[in-house]
């Protein structure tokens, strides 16, 4: 059987092919390499989904129902096997497990960052997508500790552009198209040291919430 996605039908023969690809490669090193499972999702051409659905509350951003994860830990062969089923789907990272992330605006995260790294603070992956928002990359737990961490600071009575992602989220991983947008990408790129264990939401948060009251 073949596997559907935006109209086109491909051969498990081909799938298998395509999956030992770019795709294959990138979704090993996700699952092998920064031990993050991987989510096959829809993709969005021209705004609609390829989930078939059409009023999708998400156009080309969310999982693939049938298909299955390919879990943190996948080796190269199994990772790339995994994904052939898939085709053409798009690369999403299940949030809450070895990370959750502070979304805030591109160019306050871009701002951020740059404080960040001056202070030599420990800092995870931050990714950036085409719709003006940077993703900090943080330890599980901080979407449910946001609400406590900012009045803990001080700034629970701002009016922040910050929010926390957590469990049961899922964002679109690079180099992936996002809702027919264009490509989310790296701000900064994961590293063995932190992209599996990366820092406590309360070592940036201060800064980003700073950030964000400037801006």
């Amino acid at each position: 059987m073949g596997f559907t996605i935006g109209g086109i039908r491909e051969r498990r023969a081909g799938s298998r092919r395509r999956g030992r690809g770019a795709e294959g490669t990138t979704v090993a090193e996700y699952t092998g390499l920064w031990g993050w499972a991987v989510v096959p999702g829809a993709r969005a051409v021209a705004g609609a989904c390829s989930c078939g659905e059409s009023r999708c509350p998400a156009p080309g951003a969310h999982p693939l129902g049938f298909a299955r994860e390919v879990p943190a830990g996948a080796g190269a062969d199994r990772a790339a096997d995994a994904w052939a089923e898939t085709p053409g789907a798009s690369m999403l990272l299940p949030v809450g497990r070895a990370f959750d992330v502070l979304d805030v605006a591109e160019r306050t995260g871009r701002r951020a960052l740059v404080r960040l790294e001056r202070m030599g603070l420990p800092l995870g992956p931050v990714a950036v997508t085409p719709t003006g928002r940077a993703q900090f990359f943080v330890a599980p737990g901080a979407a449910v500790a946001l609400p406590d961490l900012l009045y803990r600071m001080g700034w629970d009575d701002a009016d922040l552009d910050l929010r926390a992602l957590g469990a049961g989220a899922h964002i679109t991983a690079p180099p992936c198209d996002l809702g027919g947008r264009g490509p989310v990408r790296w701000l900064r790129p994961p590293a063995l040291d932190t992209a599996a264990a990366p820092p406590p939401a309360r070592l940036l948060l201060g800064t980003l919430a700073y950030v964000c009251h400037r801006s």
